[in-house]
């Protein structure tokens, strides 16, 4: 059975994650690169949301006995997509945003401010989205 509960705490730790996210969009491009605590700041924001989208997917996943599409990030993605809990667009974003979160977790050393910049001014929207659809999902089921 889904625990409703946790999703919805991981929900509100993305959707707190995406508020601090769209303050440091605020800043323009030179205040962000010149200032690191932002930069951080936005690394750290940024991983944590996405740690949560598949921690959420894999429980979803694993709880409606899709267990063999539970195990690896992409096939997370792909998993809510061909259940229909998110769209096929945001599937494909999904997709990318498990590879950029192994770049975070794996590859930290090689991710540049300007990169995260660019990520918290045009992806945030995706983020956003998948909270709207899980949500939409979780209400759908029946009360427990």
């Amino acid at each position: 059975m889904i625990n409703k509960v946790l999703v919805r705490e991981r929900l509100a730790l993305i959707k707190g994650c995406v508020e601090q996210l769209e303050q440091l969009r605020s800043l323009t491009r030179a205040d962000f690169l010149a200032d690191k605590k932002a930069t951080g700041a936005a690394e750290s924001y940024l991983r944590r949301s996405l740690e949560a989208v598949f921690d959420i997917g894999r429980h979803i996943l694993a709880k409606t006995g899709a267990t063999d599409l539970s195990m690896e990030y992409e096939s997370i993605a792909r998993g809510l997509a061909a259940r229909g809990i998110v769209d096929e667009r945001l599937g494909e974003q999904l997709v990318k945003m498990a590879g950029y979160r192994n770049r975070l977790v794996h590859l930290y050393h090689a991710i540049t401010d300007e990169e995260l910049y660019e990520i918290i001014q045009a992806n945030l929207e995706d983020i956003l989205a998948f909270v709207a659809a899980v949500r939409r999902f979780i209400d759908s089921l029946p009360s427990d």
